[in-house]
């Protein structure tokens, strides 16, 4: 069955789609995720994980990847912990076998040579090789998260590019497209004018580009 909206927002940068949020007022921005290689582009729905500390007897930091679909993305709540990884080679040769989207993690990853060797997209804070067995692990599945200050919940969509990562809220995917294809349309129209001889300041004037991002109530 075709995804509209997801196809839709495979076709828009992160920038885009964030100005689009800035404009109604959508925190969806993920703040300090970064790609392990400038590269990697991710686009799917998203599939959520909490991490916490390790009890005595610890608990797993993760065998969950056999029941990730397809095209889902894996989002990871580590609290933004760098000490200590939660995604590393064994984790990226499956996901990438099985085809999953990409991976997004709210802490740091390992193995970064096998997913740029594999072309597999992990997005994170930073990567270290420090092992998180028996120092986190999993506390629930599906839930509502936090990565890079924007809240993820099941299903929604994650895009990720060169620049980072933003989160389409469910329940507000028609008006964050709808509003990201029209200040995409905008800056298409400025760069036409330009390369056609119009003066930039002109053609930003024409088509109201700083008013682009501005405030204007969601639904």
């Amino acid at each position: 069955m075709l995804d509209a909206n997801l196809q839709r927002a495979r076709g828009l940068e992160t920038a885009t789609l964030s100005d689009a949020m800035d404009r109604l007022g959508i925190v969806g921005q993920c703040s300090g995720i970064h790609p392990r290689d400038p590269g990697f582009k991710l686009a799917g729905r998203a599939r959520t994980i909490l991490y916490g500390p390790a009890g005595k007897p610890a608990g797993t930091v993760g065998d969950y990847i056999d029941d990730i679909e397809p095209g889902e993305v894996m989002v990871l709540d580590n609290g933004g912990r760098e000490d200590v990884t939660v995604w590393g080679d064994i984790l990226t040769e499956i996901a990438s076998r099985r085809e999953l989207g990409g991976t997004v993690i709210d802490g740091i990853c390992r193995d970064v040579a096998c997913s740029r060797r594999l072309g597999y997209p992990v997005f994170a804070r930073n990567h270290w090789m420090r092992t998180g067995k028996d120092r986190v692990q999993v506390e629930a599945y599906d839930v509502p998260v936090t990565v890079g200050g924007a809240r993820v919940v099941k299903g929604d969509i994650v895009i990720g590019d060169a620049d980072g990562v933003v989160i389409i809220p469910k329940g507000h995917e028609d008006e964050i497209l709808k509003a990201a294809e029209e200040i995409h349309a905008v800056e298409e129209a400025i760069r036409d004018a330009v390369r056609g001889g119009m003066r930039l300041a002109d053609a930003r004037r024409i088509n109201n580009y700083h008013h682009l991002q501005t405030r204007t109530e969601s639904v």
